[in-house]
């Protein structure tokens, strides 16, 4: 029997064949629009399981037919992330918003409810918040450390128990770092599921990516990316992906057909150059995270670390939830700086090798102050409630060396009076 390889082995080859493009060690990039048949029984044929006229043979491929539906590139990238979250189909999207919006559009309908996690990305909070109204479409949100049966009691509360039809949930949360509990969540899922309608849990998984945490295998029945961040690793391609099981990844490939917010060639291209080195990236940026937390958590100008190497057996289900799911510690740190908006700006400006910018998971560091940028859209009074303060400085860590991250830290520390 052939040894199973680990999925950073594969990332370098798995699912192209060289002899297909003469011989090119790396895929190429297919900028095409559209493909040749080779006659038009194939083109009939083709079209019949794209659009789910009928199911596919034993043995049979989806045939390339038109880029917005399918191209080489695309699929070989959908084949490789698969392997991280061990799940049976993947979508690409070309934002990490596109995939967030298509799964919500395909999954929910006028009337129904959506039950989230808070806090969430800023930008997941607008849509659900300012733009599924619009299509009647309900939503309620449950507080970290909840528990299952106090956030089944939440949606019996609000009257629309029966109108549930998806749970959307961030862990680790942005820019918090609190976690949520997978397998509980999906627990709320079943209890409100009935034999005619399944409730489903997706789960957007960004800050951990497909390296520190698989929710599929916590219960998931979705997980989400802004592959932007450290699937994409390098701050200089946008995009999305979508995985799960290959029934509800063919829903939502079909409504990105029709949507039109596909990966494009160079964007797949670029995200398969930055899967080969996605491991080796991400263990460089927790072993770095480790080393800034431990130094901000000393700090006498650093009044709080949100950081889940932080978390004790004191603090109870979290440390549990982090013990359970979470396979590092992860890269991202947010603390709060004694003082206020002064400070916090004081200390973003007197930055030098830290870069001051939004997004996260590439391979510089990062910094931003969420409160004025990331979810500066949050209701100020939830922003509060969710401790996103003024003072909260969230910080990405990248691949550089450990010592000169932290020095640009206590340089810029030194500055806030």
């Amino acid at each position: 029997m052939d040894r199973k390889m680990s999925p950073e082995s594969l990332m370098m080859s798995y699912g192209y064949k060289p002899e297909l493009s003469e011989g090119a060690i790396k895929s190429p990039i297919f900028q095409t629009s559209t493909f040749v048949f080779k006659s038009a029984e194939e083109g009939k044929a083709f079209f019949e399981v794209a659009y789910g006229h009928r199911a596919k043979h034993a043995g049979e491929e989806l045939g390339l037919i038109y880029s917005r539906i399918n191209n080489p590139g695309l699929e070989i990238l959908e084949n490789r992330l698969t392997l991280w979250d061990q799940a049976e189909e993947c979508a690409v999207f070309e934002s990490g918003m596109s995939a967030i919006t298509t799964v919500l559009l395909e999954f929910l309908k006028p009337g129904d409810l959506l039950l989230m996690s808070t806090p969430l990305y800023g930008g997941s909070d607008h849509f659900i918040k300012k733009v599924l109204p619009k299509f009647g479409i309900h939503a309620i949100s449950f507080q970290v450390g909840m528990t299952t049966q106090d956030i089944i009691k939440l949606v019996e509360d609000s009257g629309m128990a029966d109108k549930l039809a998806l749970i959307h949930i961030e862990t680790p949360a942005n820019p918090t770092n609190d976690l949520v509990d997978i397998k509980g969540c999906k627990d709320v899922a079943r209890h409100f599921s009935t034999p005619e309608k399944e409730i489903y849990l997706a789960v957007d998984n960004t800050y951990m990516g497909p390296v520190w945490q698989h929710p599929l295998l916590h219960g998931a029945d979705l997980v989400m990316y802004s592959a932007t961040k450290y699937i994409g690793g390098h701050s200089d391609l946008i995009a999305g992906a979508c995985l799960g099981s290959s029934e509800l990844i063919t829903r939502i490939k079909t409504l990105r057909t029709f949507l039109g917010n596909m990966a494009a060639p160079w964007t797949c291209w670029l995200m398969m150059r930055s899967l080969e080195t996605l491991k080796v990236r991400m263990d460089m940026q927790a072993i770095n995270a480790e080393k800034v937390a431990e130094y901000l958590n000393n700090h006498p100008k650093v009044e709080r670390v949100y950081y889940i190497g932080n978390l004790t057996e004191k603090d109870g289900l979290q440390y549990e939830i982090r013990q359970r799911q979470c396979l590092t510690n992860g890269g991202m740190i947010s603390f709060d700086i004694k003082g206020g908006e002064a400070d916090a700006f004081k200390f973003l400006d007197s930055l030098k090798l830290i870069k001051l910018a939004v997004s996260l998971g590439g391979t510089e560091s990062l910094a931003e102050h969420p409160a004025t940028m990331t979810h500066v859209d949050v209701e100020p009074a939830h922003r509060k409630q969710l401790s996103i303060t003024e003072k909260m400085i969230r910080l990405s860590i990248g691949v550089e060396n450990y010592n000169d991250i932290i020095y640009d830290i206590e340089q810029a520390l030194e500055k806030v009076k």
